[in-house]
């Protein structure tokens, strides 16, 4: 059965105007997210996973802008997108962002309820004593309890996963059909985010969504994602299911990135670090971006960029080590003992 496309988004390519030079934050990426899927977007602080869904709601910095490409949302193509009139048919309706950090997502002056209110209102149409009963049923199901009480309260006497929670909260406020979570549990000890990994699931279930998971750490997404992609320097360089992604990845930088969980560290070694640092995104990128970190790349690697090869039918890489005609390349130790593990690896 063929899945329902919920986003297209077709050779996307993002810049901003910084000090007088132009930046190419996101080199013509083509991805599909399907309806009622978890799909994970990671890679390390920089290569461009918040600019790149921050496209999808009309979120870019001023500076920055739609160089070329299409989003195709529906029968619109958000990447034509103009105005803030426009964009308030989708924000928050259709795609809600739950973003980094509450407390700048959040109106210190400003009760809870009145924050929570404000969405429903204007996305909903709801006012007065309907409005409250809403806020104080998202409050249930978002797990904050004493709901009467805590809408009378302001962001300051709430801890931090609760204030996750109220910011979780707005965004599903608006009944929008997909949720992009950009670092959800970043400022939160361990026991709180698996808590609010474990909302979130339970949200999607409950609301029908389809959830976008924005993240560095690949062992945060584990239990949660269908699917992951992984982006480098502005550019999707491998994605498929998380089984594929987890036990399967192919491409140079995935190893790296799953080398680095602190899961598949031994007692009195090193943990693995990735050498080298991203390029700089004011510079053309010639040939694969991730060569000069990559010990066992290519002399073409520095050439030509790679196309997506297909491993399998919803598996795609793209690196020069899958051309048949490339020399055989093992994969490091880790990610060979990833294979053997199979699905019964723990991520917690």
């Amino acid at each position: 059965m063929e899945k329902e496309v919920a986003l297209s988004v077709k050779n996307l390519n993002v810049k901003f105007n910084l000090r007088g030079k132009i930046l190419h934050a996101i080199r013509d990426i083509s991805l599909e997210v399907y309806k009622g899927e978890s799909l994970a977007i990671v890679g390390e602080s920089g290569s461009g996973k918040s600019v790149f869904t921050k496209t999808f709601i009309g979120l870019l910095d001023k500076n920055g802008w739609i160089d070329s490409g299409e989003i195709l949302y529906g029968d619109k193509n958000l990447a034509a997108f103009k105005t803030e009139k426009e964009w308030l048919t989708i924000r928050g309706k259709e795609i809600a962002m739950v973003l980094q950090d509450p407390m700048t997502s959040l109106n210190p002056l400003n009760t809870i309820g009145a924050q929570i209110g404000e969405a429903i209102e204007m996305h909903r149409g709801l006012k007065g004593a309907a409005c409250k009963a809403a806020v104080l049923e998202i409050l249930q199901d978002v797990g904050i309890t004493e709901p009467e009480r805590r809408y009378k309260q302001y962001p300051h006497e709430f801890s931090g996963g609760m204030r996750q929670r109220v910011v979780i909260a707005i965004a599903v406020a608006c009944k929008p059909k997909t949720l992009i979570c950009d670092e959800p549990t970043t400022a939160l000890d361990v026991t709180i985010q698996a808590q609010i990994l474990d909302l979130l699931k339970n949200l999607k279930k409950k609301y029908d969504l389809t959830t976008i998971y924005i993240t560095h750490d690949l062992g945060v997404v584990a239990n949660v994602a269908d699917r992951i992609a992984v982006m480098y320097a502005g550019d999707i360089v491998e994605y498929g299911t998380s089984e594929e992604v987890f036990y399967d990845p192919k491409h140079p930088y995935t190893w790296a990135l799953l080398s680095s969980l602190p899961q598949l560290g031994k007692k009195g070694e090193d943990l693995y670090s990735i050498k080298g640092t991203p390029p700089n995104l004011f510079n053309e990128i010639h040939g694969d971006a991730f060569a000069p970190r990559n010990p066992k790349a290519l002399k073409i690697d520095f050439i030509e960029r790679p196309p997506l090869f297909e491993v399998t039918p919803t598996h795609k890489v793209r690196s020069w080590l899958m051309d048949p005609r490339a020399p055989k390349v093992e994969p490091p130790e880790h990610i060979k003992e990833l294979r053997k593990m199979g699905g019964k690896a723990t991520w917690q």
